[in-house]
């Protein structure tokens, strides 16, 4: 596993039409993990990741990859914004969409080859849609896109894998695929980050967890970190009464 992928962020800021949307929060994101970030709605989840990867203006912000900034190493990342984010009417096929992860190590000006296309291709079948590579992507469920968003990451090959909440609207056979995928590319080592909301999936699913409030609540394994006392600081007293499965008592 590379020591290179962990992740430190300190002191990000953001705000939004002078509102604070996150405040100065500091923390690591270790490497050969999958690190879960959850919170209520209006939390900074989303913003926290597009703060972290310098896709918005922030106030303050210091992120580091290993030891270098991030700013220096986006070839190594690769992020899937929410779905909703995007325009699906765009005159795109599936394979086409997947042949974009290898942009980012092709360079300017020079077209995907032979081999991109095979890999591009390799990693429609590992989300098992490679009868899909010619359909337009406004005619796929929300789940078979999300798929071809994951074989879009695959192609890059990146290090940190980030996606903005993967799990809405899809179906199970879906989640599974994904995740089930998520979780090998974790064995090799790869540093993955997500936004979600289904409490009752932490346990399950991640080894780290992030608990956000416009301020940090907690970080850290989730064995450790997902508690009651921490759920109810970042979404309220009234969930201290819901049973959440793999949630800790302290």
């Amino acid at each position: 596993m590379s020591i290179n992928n962990n992740l430190s962020i300190e002191h990000l800021t953001v705000s939004y039409q002078g509102q604070k949307a996150l405040i100065d929060i500091s923390l690591q994101i270790p490497a050969g993990k999958i690190t879960g970030i959850i919170g209520p709605n209006g939390a900074g989840k989303s913003t926290f990741l597009k703060g972290m990867l310098n896709l918005l203006k922030t106030d303050s912000r210091a992120v580091k990859l290993g030891q270098t900034p991030i700013d220096l190493q986006k070839k190594r990342v690769a992020y899937v914004e929410q779905r909703s984010a995007l325009d699906l009417s765009f005159p795109i096929n599936v394979l086409e969409v997947v042949l974009l992860g290898t942009y980012p190590k092709l360079g300017l000006m020079k077209r995907p080859k032979k081999e991109d296309k095979a890999k591009a291709l390799a990693a429609l079948q590992t989300v098992q849609l490679e009868a899909f590579a010619k359909r337009q992507i406004g005619e796929l469920s929300g789940g078979q896109l999300q798929r071809v968003f994951i074989a879009r990451v695959l192609a890059q090959d990146a290090d940190v894998i980030v996606l903005d909440e993967p799990f809405v609207g899809i179906d199970m056979t879906s989640e599974k695929v994904i995740m089930d995928i998520l979780k090998q590319l974790k064995e090799a080592g790869k540093t993955i980050v997500i936004v979600h909301h289904d409490l009752h999936k932490v346990a399950h699913y991640f080894d780290e967890i992030i608990i956000l409030k416009k301020r940090l609540i907690a970080a850290g394994p989730v064995a450790t970190t997902f508690t009651n006392k921490n759920i109810q600081a970042a979404y309220g007293e009234t969930m201290g009464d819901i049973i959440i499965k793999g949630v800790a008592d302290a």
